[in-house]
């Protein structure tokens, strides 16, 4: 219920102390539409979220929020208490989670990698455990609107798109959807701020070891491989095996991928330009830049957008597709609220942010 009175509907949240469930309370705290009534946690139940997250302090709307306890994961009171429920846990967690709540007529936005993949067997090989929900993983609707809109409004489970795939997919989707490019001669190079590895702490994320340094990192085996892969395949409507390449930046939140592509036949920048702007042109979340005009974390950093920009080296006949997101908001949390307002019936971009946070 808002300060005005005005019903909203119920919300629940599954894994509220990683930085995607982090993220999820900041965008959740002003939805006009959405009120989080149950926040989950093993370790720290009984905590307030506002002791957890101080911002949660305040007047009105906000201190309701961070009043709320956080309590253990339970389905059969989540079920009763929420129409739809967030899942910010790892892989193989959401499995169970999900499979009793939509049991219960809850519907169902999972943050993980658990229903990303529609192959059982490639799920089982890339994250080296068995999938028990077949039946989900066939049903799962794969969040990204620009791509699945009309499917996500009608479904019980959505599976939330990775960060990079996110940033991947949506800038090779014009030039694989008309086909200007070779589909056998891809090379992604994606970097991604330090929340991209999560809030466990890693000697590998320590401000001593990411501050002023640069590096690679699980390359040729990133999880994130066959989501791109099985996602750009349909696109291109043949299969694709595709170079996936990541590193670390020193910053804390933000994706750029720089994907290297090789033209059919000789374009100029203004042809595939003019392309890329049809395509997107009635999708008010991703911003294909000027002619000339390169992306930068930045200016996306806390926002739904994703911003593109396009190089063409006439000389060797490549296309450079340039992709910003950030990894938090659009390429987790923030496209997660966009799939449940689709869910609930709500408008899409209710509620979420898209004025950049600055520093």
């Amino acid at each position: 219920m808002t300060a005005s009175g005005t019903k909203r509907i119920s919300v629940g949240l599954v894994g509220v102390t990683g930085y995607t469930g982090m993220e999820l309370t900041r965008i959740l705290a002003g939805h006009p539409g959405l009120e989080l009534v149950r926040a989950t946690s093993r370790s720290e139940a009984g905590k307030t979220l506002a002791q957890l997250y101080p911002y949660l302090s305040g007047p009105g709307d906000l201190g309701r929020m961070g009043a709320l306890t956080v309590t253990q994961p339970d389905p059969a009171d989540l079920a009763a208490a929420c129409q739809l429920v967030f899942l910010a846990v790892p892989h193989k967690t959401a499995q169970e989670i999900a499979s009793a709540l939509i049991a219960r007529g809850v519907k169902v936005v999972d943050l993980s990698a658990d229903f990303r993949l529609r192959d059982k067997t490639v799920y089982e090989h890339w994250y080296a455990t068995p999938h028990t929900e077949p039946g989900l993983l066939a049903e799962a609707v794969y969040g990204l609107p620009e791509l699945y809109r009309a499917d996500m409004a009608g479904a019980r489970l959505i599976a939330n798109p990775g960060c990079y795939p996110t940033s991947a997919i949506l800038g090779l989707a014009p030039a694989l959807e008309q086909g200007l490019v070779h589909t056998g001669d891809i090379v992604i190079d994606a970097k991604s701020g330090t929340s991209g590895a999560g809030r466990k702490a890693s000697v590998g994320t320590l401000f001593c070891e990411v501050s002023d340094s640069f590096r690679a990192y699980n390359l040729t085996k990133h999880r994130h491989t066959p989501e791109i892969e099985q996602e750009v395949s349909l696109l291109a409507g043949e299969s694709v095996a595709l170079s996936f390449n990541t590193h670390l930046l020193p910053i804390g939140r933000g994706i750029l991928s720089t994907i290297y592509t090789r033209l059919h036949k000789p374009m100029t920048l203004g042809e595939v330009h003019a392309v890329y702007a049809a395509r997107y042109a009635d999708e008010p979340l991703v911003r294909v830049l000027p002619a000339g005009a390169l992306p930068e974390t930045r200016w996306v950093r806390g926002t739904m957008f994703c911003d593109i920009g396009l190089a063409v080296d006439e000389r060797l006949g490549r296309l450079i597709v340039l992709s910003a997101i950030d990894n938090l908001c659009r390429g987790a949390s923030g496209q997660a609220v966009a799939g449940a307002n689709l869910m609930l019936g709500l408008p899409e971009l209710m509620g979420l942010p898209l004025a950049p946070l600055m520093p």
